[in-house]
C-alpha cells in the first residue's frame, strides 16, 4: 500500500481513534532506528505518517477488514423495533462510532426522533468520552460514565444495585457482549442487546502472517493495536500457523505491545502479555508514548564526540538526533572505534573489522575513515600518528 492511498474502513473497537481527532505532525526523528508493526485498518496512513515523521520504519498488516464495518440492516431494524417495543430503564452506550452508526442508520428509516425520545426516558450510562460525545450530539445526556473508560467499571457500577425486573438495553460494538448480557440477567435484569455491526477478518491474511513471523523472530521493536478485535485476530492467526506461543514469548520479552487504550490492553490479559497504553485513548498520544518508551529500552550506545551527541542502535547512527546513513565499511570502523570510545585502535585491527571484500589493504581503512569523517564531521575521528585512529570523545 502506498502512502498516498486512503483507508476508509474502521473495524471498530472501543478504544479506536475517532473522526476529527487531531493528528500530531511533529518532525523530530525520535524513533529513528526502530521498526514498528501496525495492525490498524482505519487511520492507518495517519498512524504510519506519525511514525515515519519520527524516523521509524513500519510494517503494516491489517488485523481486520479494511472495508467499512458490516451492518446487517434487517437485523439492526429488528433489534431497534425490539428496543422501541417497550420502555427501557437503563441504556448502556459502549462506543461513539457504534452509536453514530446506529443513529445514522435509523435516521435513514425516518425513525431517529422516535428512538432518541425513547432512549431519553431511560437512565443512560456511557463507557467513555467518545460515547458521551455521540450521545450529546443527539441531545441525550448520560447520568454516569467511568473515568477509566473501561466497560468493566460500568458493570462494577451496576453490581451493587438491585436490577430485578429492570429492562436494560446494551449497545454492542464490533464484538458480542453476550457475556455482559448474561451477567446482568443473573442480577435479574431483562436485557436487550443491539448489534450495530460486526467486524470482519482481513481479506488477505498474507501480511498478517508476515507480521506474525516478524514478531516471533524478534525483528520488530513494537506493534501497535487500536482495537481489542485486532488483538484477538492476531492471536487467532498466530495459532493457525503454530506460532502463538512464539508471539506471546516475544511480547513478554523484547517486542512492546502498544495499545491505544485500556479496552485494547485488556484483550492481552488472557495471554499474560504486558502492554503499554497512553493516558488518553488517542492515536497521537499512543505515538508519543512510543517516543518515550522505545528509546528508554534502546540497547544502543550514546557518546559525545567532538561536541556532538552520537547515538548507535544496531546499524542506525544518529548524530544530534539526525539519522546518518553509512555504508558497511565506515559503519564497521565506527562500531570498532566504539568498543572502547576514545582509545586508539590500530589500522590492522580496523582492517580486520572491515566487511569481506573491503579488507584488502590498510588503504581500505583510510578510505573507510575518510568516508566516516565526511558523514560525521572531520573532527570526529582523530589520527594518532603511527598508532591508528580514535573517536574524539568529549565530556
Amino acid at each position: 500500500m502506498s502512502s498516498a492511498e486512503p483507508v476508509t474502513g474502521w473495524p471498530a473497537g472501543p478504544d479506536g481513534p475517532e473522526d476529527g481527532e487531531e493528528v500530531d505532525v511533529e518532525q523530530a526523528r525520535t524513533l529513528a532506528g526502530f521498526r514498528i508493526g501496525v495492525t490498524a485498518a482505519r487511520k492507518v496512513e495517519e498512524q504510519r505518517t506519525l511514525l515515519h515523521r519520527r524516523g521509524a520504519t513500519t510494517e503494516w498488516a491489517p488485523a481486520l477488514s479494511t472495508q467499512p464495518h458490516h451492518v446487517d440492516d434487517a437485523d439492526l431494524r429488528a433489534a431497534t423495533e425490539e428496543v422501541l417495543s417497550r420502555p427501557a430503564d437503563l441504556f448502556l452506550a459502549t462506543t461513539g462510532i457504534g452509536l453514530r452508526t446506529w443513529f445514522d442508520t435509523v435516521a435513514g428509516w425516518g425513525e431517529l426522533d422516535r428512538l432518541r425520545a425513547h432512549l431519553a426516558e431511560a437512565e443512560i450510562l456511557a463507557r467513555g468520552p467518545k460515547s458521551v460525545g455521540a450521545l450529546r450530539r443527539h441531545g441525550l445526556r448520560e447520568l454516569w460514565a467511568p473515568e477509566s473508560e473501561c466497560f468493566e467499571d460500568v458493570l462494577d457500577h451496576l453490581r451493587g444495585r438491585d436490577l430485578s425486573g429492570m429492562r436494560i438495553v446494551v449497545q454492542e460494538h464490533g464484538q458480542s457482549l453476550s457475556m455482559v448480557a448474561h451477567a446482568l440477567r443473573r442480577q435479574g435484569a431483562d436485557v436487550t442487546t443491539v448489534t450495530v455491526y460486526r467486524v470482519r477478518a482481513a481479506e488477505d491474511p498474507g501480511p498478517m502472517f508476515r507480521l506474525i513471523d516478524l514478531i516471533a523472530d524478534l525483528e520488530l521493536d513494537a506493534v501497535t493495536f487500536t482495537s481489542a478485535p485486532a488483538v484477538a485476530a492476531l492471536m487467532e492467526a498466530a495459532a493457525s500457523v503454530g506460532r502463538r506461543d512464539d508471539v506471546i514469548s516475544a511480547f513478554q520479552a523484547d517486542v512492546v505491545a502498544t495499545c491505544v487504550g485500556p479496552v485494547t490492553s485488556a484483550a492481552f490479559e488472557l495471554w499474560g502479555v504486558p502492554t503499554i497504553e497512553p493516558e488518553r485513548s488517542r492515536l497521537g498520544a499512543m505515538v508519543r508514548l512510543l517516543e518515550t518508551e522505545l528509546p528508554s529500552r534502546r540497547d544502543g550506545l550514546s557518546v559525545a564526540v567532538a561536541g556532538r551527541l552520537l547515538l548507535i542502535h544496531g546499524d542506525v547512527v544518529l548524530l544530534d538526533g539526525i539519522e546518518i546513513v553509512l555504508t558497511p565499511a565506515p559503519l564497521a570502523v565506527l562500531q570498532r572505534l566504539l568498543v572502547n570510545p576514545g582509545h586508539v585502535v590500530a589500522r590492522a585491527d580496523l582492517l580486520v573489522a572491515l566487511p569481506r571484500g573491503n579488507a584488502s589493504s590498510e588503504h581500505a581503512v583510510e578510505m573507510a575513515v575518510a568516508r566516516l569523517r565526511a558523514a560525521l564531521g572531520t573532527r570526529t575521528v582523530q589520527t594518532v600518528v603511527k598508532r591508528g585512529y580514535r573517536l574524539a570523545v568529549t565530556g
